[in-house]
């Protein structure tokens, strides 16, 4: 980083990425997280933290942005970058949203939703992969990491019995 406080460091980043978190904060993770993380404003550790306590809060997943935010720079930090995570991308979607009314039969339309779906599934996978890597540390972690993926996505298990399991290995010290 530069000589500048955080906050303006914390400011010109997520004016940033708010451009690109139309689908919300968690379309940005590997992003938050190399802003996060490399920039040293907190570890590895510190965001997977942060990410829990955002998920199981109520509310919008902006929420881990208000963390961060508030991690590095205090009020005004969460302030800020709840602020530009959504007015930004809260535009752009009604715009989106009057646009793609508008040209409901158009090909390009079409095309383009397709692709930002396919892209969709390639950020949530890169999201993944980089909050099982900062957070598994462990062979017990990893397996049960891949243990929860494919008995979700094959099994179609409840998330809930792998988020006890979890709690379990914590509890005994397993991860």
């Amino acid at each position: 980083m530069t000589g500048r406080d955080s906050l303006t460091d914390f400011t010109l980043a997520v004016s940033y990425i708010s451009f690109l978190a139309i689908g919300g904060a968690n379309a940005v993770i590997p992003e938050l997280h190399r802003m996060s993380v490399d920039s040293g404003w907190m570890s590895d550790s510190r965001f997977s933290d942060l990410f829990a306590i955002a998920q199981v809060t109520p509310g919008p997943n902006v929420i881990l942005v208000t963390l961060i935010g508030w991690y590095v720079a205090g009020v005004y930090g969460a302030v800020v970058g709840t602020v530009l995570m959504c007015v930004p991308t809260g535009a752009a979607a009604c715009v989106m949203a009057s646009l793609s009314d508008r040209f409901a039969q158009s090909r390009v339309r079409i095309a383009i939703q397709r692709g930002l779906a396919a892209l969709t599934v390639g950020v949530v996978l890169a999201s993944a992969y980089i909050l099982m890597g900062a957070t598994d540390s462990s062979l017990t972690g990893y397996l049960l990491t891949g243990a929860a993926a494919l008995g979700m996505l094959v099994l179609r298990t409840s998330p809930l019995y792998f988020l006890l399991a979890g709690g379990a290995c914590g509890a005994l010290g397993l991860v």
